[in-house]
């Protein structure tokens, strides 16, 4: 079983930074892929960063550049850095787990972030 609560959010102005940060309880962290989506009101939940066991990243195109994705299996944490905000990605942001052995993918609560223009 896996839990995983974020923080970090909140509300900045255009062109701050934000980091997020999720922590993870259970023993399967550190083998599988990690990561933050957003959901817009009225939208559906989106990819933003992965990053697997190895360390691969991956970025959605809206955010290459400005984002970054980070891990620490020994803390179980997952970091997403985030600068350079816009107004655009404001949203709910949520940490994921995808477990490869089972397919199921576990959600955090999710931590507003709001950017203002």
């Amino acid at each position: 079983q896996v839990h995983l609560v974020e923080s970090g959010g909140g509300l900045v102005q255009a062109g701050g930074s934000l980091r997020l940060s999720c922590a993870a309880s259970g023993s399967m962290f550190s083998i599988n892929a990690v990561g933050w989506y957003r959901q817009a009101p009225g939208k559906q939940r989106k990819l933003v960063a992965t990053i697997t066991s190895g360390g691969i990243e991956n970025y959605a195109d809206s955010v290459k550049g400005r984002f970054t994705i980070s891990r620490d299996n020994a803390m179980k944490m997952v970091y997403l850095q985030m600068n350079i905000l816009k107004p655009e990605d404001t949203a709910v942001y949520y940490c994921n787990l995808a477990d490869r052995a089972t397919r199921y993918n576990y959600w955090g609560q999710g931590t507003q972030v709001t950017v203002s223009s």
